[in-house]
């Protein structure tokens, strides 16, 4: 995790941050993302097409991938990796960003940054009231679903290859796990 200036930054100065490199607003401090790695990339893409097809063949509401921005506060924008906005509260998604906190957030580990997804994001995360959130991790081939239980998340599930995985947001998904790390290198 780079941070790029010390100074409280809002969504206004990360609007003009530079282009060319993407950036999250945690907390004020502007922070450049590194382009992810071929696993982060597999996993990511698979979890998007079986949550897509999900909740598209449910009509639960949307799924966006990232570079999505998710407007959480003046200074905090994320891009998560996976971003789930139920149909119901579809009215946080504008034409530029989501505002607001989305129902379900997934995050791939950064091996860059683990300790981003893992306490920052995730302490951000809870703050803003986003009720349910994954982390998968590439390197023990797992992903955690957590819930928010008032301002912290509670671990409800540990999946690993062979497991499938269930989700408190989406009721009646069944993800297989061995379906999102197959295939890595």
């Amino acid at each position: 995790m780079t941070n790029v200036n010390t100074a409280i930054l809002t969504y206004e100065d990360y609007c003009n941050a530079p282009e060319d490199v993407r950036y999250e607003l945690l907390d004020g401090g502007l922070v450049m993302i590194a382009a992810p790695n071929i696993a982060h990339q597999i996993i990511a893409d698979d979890l998007l097409l079986l949550l897509q097809d999900f909740v598209k063949r449910n009509k639960l509401g949307r799924v966006f991938s990232a570079p999505t921005d998710v407007v959480l506060s003046d200074t905090s924008v994320v891009q998560p990796d996976l971003t789930f906005v139920s149909t119901s509260r579809m009215g946080i998604v504008g034409t530029d960003n989501i505002r607001g906190a989305p129902d379900l957030v997934v995050e791939v580990i950064s091996p860059s940054d683990p300790a981003r997804d893992l306490i920052k994001k995730r302490d951000i995360y809870a703050r803003h009231g986003v009720g349910e959130y994954w982390i998968a991790d590439p390197g023990a081939r797992s992903i955690a679903v957590m819930t928010l239980e008032g301002k912290a998340y509670r671990v409800v599930g540990e999946y690993g290859v062979g497991d499938i995985l269930v989700s408190v947001t989406l009721k009646e998904l069944t993800l297989d796990v061995t379906e999102v790390f197959d295939g890595l290198p």
